[in-house]
């Protein structure tokens, strides 16, 4: 998809409750949805306490909006009674079932600094809005998520949800190569400029649009803070656990394939984020070096098992010199193919890389050749054993030699460009912070030291 016409889109299918009061043509600072489905019973008492919260210990302009997607008992008329009562809150009714759905079409045309959500149940402590707004209106932080993993984090839940939340986290971070800490908490804002970027691309309407989202901005260099929050879960809660970790999984798999085949333009997003790599051309700050050589040997240990396999299915028909060469070649050019995409990041037509890579194919086959013609030359019938040995340790040889001529020729990233200065990305205008405000809204100080009592969750499609 390209992104040059992506605007800021209508809400489609959705009936609006009456004109919000006390927002200017601008848009307020933070727009706080809350997506609820055959919620008549909390609704009421939730939207009430956030919102007398936002009016005495919040100090930015806010609108809360109700967000009932399809709901089939009371909701919407509770939803349109609070809209109708209550100051900056507004309600909006889309006919399809759907979390993500909801927070897609409400966030698209939002017109706030900064969009944020919550779960209805209000399991995450207000205590924690302001640290998760703040970096986002200061301009720091591009989006903000409630962590129940973080340290410092408070957390009263069961077992069975703790090892399943831990578990998932841990499968992102090992297939999507995920940093933060909890995909799952209903308790995350983000900049408006960068949502209305990414959320044409994301296309989950359910419970992965989490994940897909952090996964897109994570992968587009937007900076993701972390707050540790105060939660706590509801024992009652009848969430379908399997078919939300099937469908879970399923999400992981199309968007791992999507970004594995090059199908989401993440050059394309971070460029009109402004967040391209930081590039150096400082010969003592080498780029990514770390990442590189981890990724680097654990292809280079792919590929010389699949080079042991092959030459031992070779060897006997072959003989020792012609199973090497064949082996080492087919080997040799998957290697560089893996290595250039996913060590050194190049994209497009690779035809010099592989021609260069051939070159190093040569020194390796030498190599290795001279260290099979050594051994025969000193034993007339090695056994298959030491062959091995010999040549493991040759190719050892071959892969470190590999790995700097990668680096310093093959994919150097001054190869195509004028060595300078060090370079970084230019980053928008960041909007200042607003002057504290003088309205009503600004805390008095015995009202920000009351403690805020926990709603109870009766929802049964809560947040894991």
């Amino acid at each position: 998809m390209m992104l040059d016409d992506v605007e800021s889109r209508p809400l489609s299918g959705v009936t609006s409750g009456p004109a919000t009061a006390g927002t200017d043509a601008t848009g307020p600072d933070v727009e706080i949805v809350i997506p609820v489905y055959n919620e008549e019973n909390d609704l009421g008492p939730s939207v009430r306490r956030l919102h007398a919260f936002l009016g005495q210990s919040f100090p930015f302009s806010t609108v809360i909006t109700i967000a009932d997607n399809a709901s089939t008992d009371g909701t919407w008329a509770c939803a349109s009674r609070l809209a109708q009562e209550l100051t900056d809150v507004r309600a909006v009714h889309l006919e399809q079932k759907g979390r993500g759905r909801a927070l897609r079409q409400v966030w698209l045309a939002s017109t706030a600094r900064v969009v944020a959500y919550m779960d209805v149940d209000l399991s995450t402590d207000l205590g924690g809005l302001l640290p998760l707004v703040a970096p986002l209106i200061s301009g720091h932080s591009d989006l903000a998520i409630g962590s129940r993993l973080a340290r410092g984090s408070r957390v009263v839940r069961g077992p069975k949800r703790e090892v399943i939340s831990r578990c998932y986290n841990l499968l992102l971070r090992t297939t999507l190569r995920a940093s933060f800490s909890d995909a799952q908490c209903g308790f995350k804002a983000m900049r408006t400029e960068a949502a209305h970027r990414l959320l044409p691309l994301v296309l989950d309407t359910a419970w992965f649009f989490d994940t897909e989202l952090l996964v897109l901005a994570e992968r587009c260099g937007l900076r993701i803070h972390e707050v540790p929050v105060d939660w706590v879960d509801d024992p009652d809660s009848r969430v379908d656990i399997v078919a939300t970790a099937l469908a879970d999984l399923r999400g992981v798999a199309r968007v791992g394939r999507a970004l594995a085949t090059g199908r989401l333009p993440i050059g394309q997003l971070r460029a009109q984020l402004g967040r391209a790599p930081l590039t150096s051309d400082l010969p003592e700050v080498p780029p990514r070096l770390v990442r590189q050589l981890v990724r680097f040997v654990a292809i280079g240990v792919a590929s010389t098992v699949a080079y042991l396999i092959v030459f031992v299915l070779l060897r006997g028909w072959l003989g020792p010199q012609a199973a090497n060469l064949l082996a080492l070649l087919l080997t040799a050019v998957a290697n560089t193919a893996a290595n250039r995409r996913l060590t050194f990041g190049v994209r497009g037509v690779g035809a010099r890389s592989h021609v260069e890579g051939l070159v190093i194919f040569a020194v390796g086959l030498a190599l290795t050749s001279g260290a099979l013609a050594g051994l025969h030359t000193l034993a007339d019938e090695p056994g298959r054993g030491v062959e091995l040995a010999v040549l493991v340790i040759a190719n050892l040889v071959v892969t470190v030699l590999r790995f700097v001529a990668f680096r310093v020729w093959v994919f150097h990233p001054r190869r195509d460009g004028t060595p300078g200065k060090v370079v970084s990305s230019p980053r928008p205008a960041v909007v200042p912070a607003p002057s504290p405000p003088t309205s009503p809204r600004t805390p008095p100080a015995s009202a920000a030291a009351q403690p805020q009592p926990q709603a109870r969750n009766r929802n049964p499609e809560k947040d894991r």
